[in-house]
Order: structure tokens, then sequence, then C-alpha cells
């Protein structure tokens, strides 16, 4: 008896392409543009940081170098390195120090609900308002009081307090989401205040800390003013020295450009590895209930 021949396979269903739509394509048109205005400075910064000092001018303000001049950013870290490394301490330090009183404050005040809890939380959130200026001469007589005036620590105070409200607002808004049966099943187990925040909350917080640390890292790398007035010139940060490249008649464009580039990779860095946690941090809860 002769075998069947096979049946052809059947093809798989071929999907229709979708049709372009223009409005997506206007949409992206949009986006392509404004990206390319926010980077026309970014070109201007590397065009004359690159340039040489006989080089720059008004008529060649859009040229691309001809020559490259990689002296500048050598020139530039000789003027503001020790500034760079005041600048690395004071972030680091500030950040870490507000971050995590802004995590005991937000676990305090979501889970271990007391007496004038909301009315001390509005009036942390309320120093969120308050401007720089408005503070900076009582903060100037606190911190010579305490004997920290021209120090990189007198400084760091400062930030610290600075940042408390925004971290414990962070933090807060991030704890409301874990299950209070946690918290109740630690202490039906005997754990206290610190062993569940040990043991419990810190443990899932990893979200909440990754969005206090961009944030505030940022907001200490980048100040100014601060540092222009509690500092010395042993413990001025960058963006302190970046001013002072600037500074006098005759002026080598180079070097603040160049020196602006290596100020920005701090940060720019910090954005790069941990950016695309920052709004999923953000939104993040714990454990839904």
């Amino acid at each position: 008896m002769t075998a069947t021949p096979a049946k052809a396979a059947t093809a798989a269903p071929i999907t229709p392409r979708r049709p372009v739509q223009p409005g997506r394509v206007l949409m992206y048109a949009l986006l392509v543009v404004a990206a390319l205005f926010f980077l026309v400075p970014v070109y201007l910064l590397f065009a004359t940081a690159l340039k040489s000092p006989d080089a720059i001018s008004l008529a060649t303000t859009w040229h691309w170098p001809a020559a490259l001049n990689w002296a500048s950013f050598s020139e530039a870290w000789g003027k503001i390195g020790g500034n760079m490394l005041n600048s690395l301490f004071l972030a680091v330090v500030a950040t870490l120090l507000s971050a995590l009183l802004g995590s005991l404050n937000g676990y305090a005040l979501s889970k271990w609900k007391f007496r004038g809890a909301n009315t001390l939380f509005a009036l942390m959130l309320f120093g969120m308002f308050i401007p720089y200026q408005a503070v900076l001469i009582p903060l100037f007589q606190f911190i010579k009081e305490l004997g920290l005036y021209g120090s990189i620590w007198g400084l760091i105070l400062a930030h610290v307090v600075y940042g408390i409200p925004i971290t414990t607002l962070i933090f807060r808004n991030f704890y409301a989401d874990v299950p209070d049966a946690l918290v109740e099943a630690a202490t039906i187990d005997g754990a206290g205040f610190w062993a569940i925040y040990r043991l419990v909350i810190f443990p899932i917080s990893i979200p909440g800390f990754v969005v206090v640390i961009i944030w505030q890292f940022t907001q200490v790398w980048n100040e100014f003013l601060f540092a222009a007035t509690l500092t010395n010139t042993t413990s001025q940060p960058v963006t302190y020295a970046l001013s002072q490249l600037a500074g006098g008649q005759a002026v080598s464009w180079n070097l603040p450009m160049a020196g602006a580039i290596l100020a920005a990779l701090p940060t720019l860095l910090v954005y790069i590895l941990l950016g695309r946690y920052f709004v999923r941090g953000l939104l993040a809860g714990s454990v839904k209930g």
C-alpha cells in the first residue's frame, strides 16, 4: 500500500503591517527637534572647550575646532581638581546622612502614629518652600556659633538640614504602601522601633533610597549660594571654583567650558547608572496587601 504524501505545512498567518500614523510621526519629529534644541548648549560647550584660546571669537562661535585642544581639560583639572574632591566628599556624606534621616522620619511618621504627627509633617514640608536667601543670615550665624564656619562640615550640616523635608516626604509616601500587617507581625514577635526598621523596613527601602540619592546628590553637587558663603578657600566645592574660572576681564573661555564638563560628569554618571530606577523607585511601593 502506497504511503499517503505528507500534507504541506500550514503557513503561519501573516500579521498585516500597521499603517503609519501621521500623528505619531509628527510627535517623534517634534521630540527630535526638541532634543536637538536642548543639545545646542552642549555642542557649544564641547566646541569651545576643545578650541585653543586664540581660536575663540564671536565669528567662530558655532565652528567646530579644526584642531582639538585637549589640554584645556588638564589645565581646568589643575585649577578645580581639589574642589571636585571637596564636592564629592560633600555630596556623598550629605546625601547619605539626609537619606538616612529622611528614611527614619518617614518610617516614624507613617508607621508609628503619634499625636501631632500630621502637624509636624506639615511643618517639615514647609521647610521645602523656604528659599535659601531667606535663611542665609541666620544660617551663617548658627554655623559660626557652632565653630563650623569655613569648613566642609558646616556646609554638610546645612545641606543635611535643608534636605530633610524632601527626603522625609519621599520616604513617608514610600512607606505608606508598606502593609501595616508587617509591622504588627514584627511587634507581636517582640521587635521594637529600631528592630522593625532594621529587619523589616530598611531591607525593602532600596527603591526609595535610589530616588533620594539621585535627587539629593544632584541638589548638593549643583548648589552655589551656601558654597560661596559658608566655606573658605580650602573647603570650597567645585561650583564656586567654576565661577572663579570665568572671573576677570580677559577670560580664556576654553577653561570654564572644560571645567563645566568635568564638573558635570559625576551627576551625569549618577543618572546613567541609576536613572532608569528613578521613576520606578519614585512610584514603587512595597508588597501590595
